[in-house]
């Protein structure tokens, strides 16, 4: 086996090991399913409830996607303007940090106040959970573009808006995916975190009935499930990035 494909698999082959340990710990000790239950288990309540997680998962993906896109839209014009402009960087950027700063599950029964139980509460969570990566690392991509090039560019007639709009935005793009894969998966926690307190749907509902009824396995299912949805959205943004930022990862791949 080649060294390039050791590294391919090499989250597999370390996931089967986990998975292999974990059964083995829990078989060998006779740990309880109500405490702490086993691969084995966790599947058999995954195929048997399958239909209902299922129902679950969809809640929770559309609703997290909704979250996400409005984060997309919110962060990119924010740290568009926090990296055009300075005055705005000085302004903007300890205010956007105190408030990251705060925890989101704080804000869950306020936005029941005043969107009440349903999906308004999930969607604004996983929105204010995962807008300020995309807000950072857009305004750090404009923020950081080079002063000799800026100044060649507008010896050469562009101007300011040209300059960011040429050259920022596209240098940014790596920033920019870097942040999607971070911002992806704090959003799902938003969502589940709002689904725990503030639904009738989603894994985060799923959740709390499984575990108040003792039921370790489907809680664990459900766990499972927001993983590979963050997982698959990450690897996709992954190959969004690859396929469209190669340049700047060029010499990473030479090497």
């Amino acid at each position: 086996m080649s060294r390039k494909t050791l590294e391919r698999l090499s989250p597999l082959i370390l996931l089967v090991v986990l998975i292999a340990l974990w059964e083995a710990i829990t078989r060998g000790f006779g740990v309880s399913e109500f405490i702490f239950p086993s691969p084995s288990r966790i599947w058999e309540q995954t195929v048997e409830h399958h239909t209902v997680i299922l129902g679950h998962a969809w809640r929770t993906f559309w609703v997290t996607m909704a979250g996400f896109g409005i984060a997309i839209v919110v962060g990119v014009l924010l740290g568009f303007l926090m990296g055009s402009s300075r005055l705005a960087y000085a302004a903007l950027y300890p205010l956007m940090t105190a408030f990251n700063a705060l925890p989101k599950a704080a804000f869950v029964p306020i936005l029941v106040v005043w969107f009440g139980i349903g999906v308004g509460p999930a969607i604004l969570t996983a929105f204010l959970i995962s807008f300020f990566p995309i807000m950072v690392n857009i305004a750090t991509g404009l923020a950081t573009l080079e002063p000799e090039l800026e100044d060649v560019l507008r010896v050469l007639g562009a101007r300011r808006w040209d300059v960011l709009t040429k050259v920022g935005l596209p240098r940014s793009l790596p920033y920019f995916f870097g942040s999607l894969k971070v911002a992806i998966t704090l959003a799902f926690v938003g969502t589940t975190v709002s689904e725990m307190t503030a639904a009738n749907e989603g894994i985060g509902y799923l959740l709390i009935s499984a575990g108040s009824s003792m039921q370790m396995g489907l809680a664990f299912s459900g766990l499972l499930v927001v993983g590979i949805m963050a997982m698959a959205m990450y690897e996709l943004f992954s190959l969004i990035e690859k396929n469209t930022t190669g340049w700047a990862h060029r010499g990473s791949q030479a090497a």
